[in-house]
């Protein structure tokens, strides 16, 4: 009986607090609604797969669109340049050229992640603002090592059509010169809608 009469009153004290956070948190507007579709034109999901190319002008060149913004206190003595962190807003084109179409910028962090091989822990995002996607983005993350021919990158997100995206991006490496490296991303991903709604 005793067991009985503590489990009313655990009840009803849970039911007060219970009652007591919904009232707190609709002040603070954390109320939280159930929906049964996306908003805004969310859809079936379809796949792409497209090829974009990223001007990537060196920290040397004069017009560089990288910049070292950190390092550790080993990336001087270090094999790989571990600690090093680089931010990047390179312009994306349709070609390799650099006159080419122009279709956005990849803007992001490049961090040496790797104290024994040449690797990078990329998190970039793929802003487009000419072409089909335009407004829209791509977030791609992962373990770039530089010295394969292919590296392999996650498609983890996105806004516009890009929304609840998911896929991957095969980065090789077009061309390289005097402080500038053209990267060809080849990116398969889901999208929303059609490309007719965008």
């Amino acid at each position: 009986m005793a067991k009985l009469a503590s489990i009313g009153v655990f009840l009803t004290l849970s039911c007060l607090l219970a009652s007591t956070f919904s009232v707190d948190a609709r002040k603070q507007g954390l109320v939280v609604e159930e929906l049964a579709e996306f908003p805004h034109g969310f859809g079936k999901q379809s796949i792409a797969n497209f090829r974009v190319f990223v001007q990537d002008l060196g920290v040397n060149h004069p017009n560089t669109t990288t910049y070292d913004v950190a390092q550790a206190s080993i990336t001087a003595t270090s094999k790989t340049g571990f600690g090093k962190v680089r931010v990047i807003d390179d312009l994306v084109t349709a070609g390799p050229e650099g006159d080419s179409e122009a279709l956005g910028r990849l803007q992001g962090l490049l961090t040496r992640a790797d104290l024994n091989t040449l690797a990078i822990a990329v998190n970039l995002n793929l802003y487009f603002s000419a072409g089909p996607y335009a407004g829209s983005t791509l977030s791609i993350l992962g373990r770039n090592e530089i010295g394969l021919a292919e590296r392999e990158l996650v498609v983890a997100g996105g806004t516009g059509v890009f929304r609840f995206a998911r896929g991957y991006a095969i980065q090789k490496t077009n061309s390289t010169g005097t402080n500038i490296s053209v990267l060809d991303y080849n990116i398969y991903t889901t999208y929303s809608g059609t490309l007719s709604q965008m």
